[in-house]
């Protein structure tokens, strides 16, 4: 989110030079410059212990493509904390260890998603309502199952890689 107006008491901002931020949207009222303002969420690459990756279908994001387990961080929440919640509301699995793979600018929906591995046992998958369906890929099918460039495409192959060595 870029600020035009100061949340915090509505004034029209102006631009000044910060430093080596250089030029941005300060508030002369507050005081205070207003740095852009992004989401932060998780992106995880679920596997098993058959070196299995769980991947979705959601209509809404996708009507081609799958998609792994995702969401937006709650206020008060660790990144770690939200991948546990994400991959047990989406697919019902339980994480028995979670590892941070790394990070992914989503520049079009103004998003920071950090990305992790989350390992569990292999059980039926409970979907919630997001979820229109998931299913169970090797290691060699996961990644053509996901768009070509993508950051769930990124986030797997990564983690495959990492598996392998």
């Amino acid at each position: 989110m870029r600020f035009t107006y100061c949340p915090h008491c509505g004034r029209k901002l102006s631009q000044r030079s910060i430093g080596d931020e250089g030029v941005m949207p300060f508030c002369d009222g507050c005081n205070i410059p207003l740095w852009d303002s992004f989401t932060t969420s998780v992106i995880v690459a679920v596997v098993n212990e058959f070196d299995e990756i769980a991947l979705l279908r959601q209509g809404y994001v996708s009507e081609n493509t799958y998609v792994c387990v995702a969401g937006v961080m709650k206020a008060g929440e660790s990144a770690e904390e939200a991948v546990a919640r994400e991959v047990k509301e989406e697919i019902g699995q339980d994480s028995i260890e979670i590892e941070y793979v790394g990070s992914y600018p989503f520049i079009k929906k103004d998003m920071l998603m950090l990305g992790f591995m989350a390992e569990v046992k292999k059980q039926a998958f409970r979907l919630s309502c997001e979820v229109d369906s998931a299913e169970w890929f090797s290691f060699e099918e996961a990644p053509s199952k996901l768009r070509d460039g993508s950051i769930a495409r990124m986030l797997v192959e990564t983690v495959i890689r990492n598996k392998k060595k």
